[in-house]
């Protein structure tokens, strides 16, 4: 995360897009070519003029959604993340007519320069770039102008309320980050694809009835080749491949992974054994940006905010793309869902407001129903619809369970300090991960990582940066509270400006939630730093470990509690959850994001076979 380089230089002004208070006019449906968009109320720093140029396709109603979403549906389902695509896949594939609604927007993807013009002058940008020599703006954030302090310490400054690609959600004790888009986590996390370890599995997933082996015959090898998991060729990994830059082309290949080569090398030294592991980057496109035919997106340190070019291949490019080509499936983005039920006849209901990318309403409290409802909307968006239907009585039925067992899957940011690696530059694929499980401490895992526009040689901020994304195998768990009170639902669609939320759900994490995976995490980088004779962080800028975010929210409606065995909410036949809610506050020190799609191969094949 960097600075925007606008907002530091010319200070902080204070403007606020009142257009963002959700105020809007009356429209047609969204899906109807040329409907009114509501007319933005106050200046922003960024002109309307400067996003609709950039990337018009946000702004093209016809683009966004070319089939009206009707007033009754087969299935409904909320989310367009790992969880909600495959399930939407799979359903479509059975012949189910199925709906997906979208808080977010459908984002373009330039995969290569379109002129010359273009390439000279590095445009190309559909999502907002991240580097440190280029303004953040709104597309990087979800109605926030600024985060005080990013995964790596540092603050972020978007300067516009927009509807951005990355939520970044204040909760007492911690920091949760999640997708807003259309592809919803896929979008904007780091592509690291991992099964874990049968004894972590074993330990985050006791007492649930889900077996290690069941898991790992059928389930992650299928989710691992719907979501297309592969290495980095070694070539790109030993900056072997791509033009020669420089006079004539006589100066040296681009090498933007040196950094991971220097990370592999510290880790070593310190007697680890790093070993590659899988992710779902299209190397195609890693070698087009190599090769200067694409705008540099993965080999500059970009995926927080989505990775223009497509190089990272997400759910737009796979499990989306291929639900909507079975004919079945619909995608209805701008859809921010506030409220669901259950009719006396056993249909479901959906209540939503239509928003325009600046956030202004352009429909308000439309409801639609449908025969089965499929909440994928993250572990915080599925468990506030859940709490809100129970606190209404529009799902009578939702048990104690639901709203507990979170956790935030030991997350934290970690970073040394080093002399330069090769390459000015660092590209985000993780090739490599090691396991530390060590005596009297949380057992540690770290990943290679990147520290977006800041780069492995220090000539940009005289600093030499190597960063890693760690995970523990953290027990401490909580649950959410619902105060009706502080619910704007009714009267303003959920937008949680400036990431305060508003749903009238908050998180009771403890003050102290964090401190066994800081205190895990120190042991091991210090022995690194120690053997290498390296610092850890930059004293006063950005910490050794940062633990007060998490990227990986996991939990709030639990397999086998919330939910039976396969996500169906008891109590409730023809209601599902299949994302990050349904996971016990971790997946045994790895990323969450296989294990995600893995359950959803898994409950949706048992659904179908069911039918019901």
């Amino acid at each position: 995360m960097t600075l925007s380089r606008r907002t530091f230089l010319t200070s902080s002004a204070t403007v606020v897009a009142t257009a963002a208070a959700g105020v809007g006019t009356a429209s047609a449906a969204t899906g109807a070519p040329g409907a009114a968009v509501p007319a933005r109320s106050a200046l922003l720093p960024k002109s309307d003029s400067f996003y609709r140029n950039r990337v018009p396709q946000l702004f093209d109603a016809s683009y966004q959604e070319p089939v009206a979403l009707g007033s009754h549906s087969e299935v409904l389902v909320i989310g367009t993340g790992f969880g909600a695509a495959i399930t939407a896949l799979r359903l479509g594939q059975a012949g189910a007519q199925v709906a997906m609604l979208e808080r977010g927007l459908r984002w373009p993807l330039r995969p290569r320069y379109a002129t010359a013009v273009e390439k000279l002058f590095n445009q190309g940008d559909t999502f907002s770039p991240e580097t440190i020599f280029s303004d953040i703006d709104g597309r990087a954030l979800w109605f926030r102008r600024k985060v005080d302090k990013g995964l790596h310490g540092l603050p972020i400054l978007a300067e516009d309320f927009f509807a951005g690609a990355l939520e970044v959600i204040d909760q007492p004790g911690i920091q949760v980050w999640q997708g807003s888009a259309v592809g919803g986590g896929s979008i904007i996390y780091t592509g690291v694809l991992i099964a874990p370890e049968q004894r972590f599995f074993d330990h985050a997933f006791a007492g649930i009835g889900l077996t290690y082996q069941e898991m790992s015959s059928t389930w992650w090898p299928k989710a691992l080749a719907t979501v297309r998991g592969s290495t980095m060729p070694d070539d790109i990994y030993r900056g072997q491949y791509g033009k020669r830059t420089g006079l004539l082309g006589l100066g040296p290949k681009p090498d933007p992974f040196g950094h991971c080569r220097t990370w592999d090398n510290l880790f070593t030294k310190a007697g680890h054994a790093p070993h590659k592991i899988d992710s779902n980057f299209a190397w195609n496109v890693v070698r087009d940006e190599l090769d200067g035919l694409s705008r540099p997106s993965s080999t500059n340190g970009e995926t927080n905010f989505g990775n223009s070019n497509g190089a990272k291949f997400d759910l737009t490019q796979g499990a989306l793309k291929d639900a909507v080509a079975t004919g079945k499936v619909t995608i209805h983005p701008q859809h921010v869902v506030t409220a669901i039920g259950q009719e006396a006849n056993g249909r479901y209901w959906v209540r939503f407001d239509v928003i325009n990318p600046f956030g202004s309403i352009v429909r308000k409290d439309v409801t639609v129903t449908c025969d089965r409802l499929v909440l994928g909307a993250g572990s915080i968006g599925s468990t506030e619809l859940l709490l809100r239907a129970r606190h209404a009585g529009t799902l009578q039925n939702v048990n104690e369970h639901v709203g507990q067992g979170w956790g935030t899957n030991g997350d934290a940011a970690v970073i040394v300090r080093h002399s330069p690696s090769t390459g000015l530059t660092q590209g985000n694929p993780s090739p490599s991960r090691i396991l530390d499980e060590g005596r009297n401490r949380l057992p540690v895992t770290f990943e290679n990582w990147a520290v977006p526009g800041v780069g492995a040689n220090p000539s940009l901020i005289g600093l030499g940066l190597i960063a890693s994304l760690g995970m523990t195998l953290d027990d401490t768990r909580s649950g959410f509270s619902y105060n009706p009170g502080a619910d704007r639902s009714a009267s303003r669609t959920q937008m949680r400006m400036d990431g305060k939320p508003d749903g009238g759900v908050t998180l009771d994490w403890p003050s102290t939630g964090n401190d066994e995976t800081v205190r895990s995490m120190r042991e091991v980088i210090n022995h690194v730093a120690d053997v290498n004779k390296i610092k850890t962080g930059v004293p006063g800028l950005v910490p050794d470990v940062n633990a007060g975010f998490t990227a990986h929210p996991l939990g709030g409606a639990v397999l086998g509690k919330a939910t039976d065995g396969y996500g169906r909410v008891t109590g409730h036949p023809g209601l599902y959850v299949v994302d990050g809610a349904l996971i016990p506050g971790s997946t045994g020190t790895v990323n969450p994001v296989l294990t995600i799609a893995a359950l959803a191969e898994r409950n949706v094949a048992q659904v179908i076979q069911d039918g019901k």
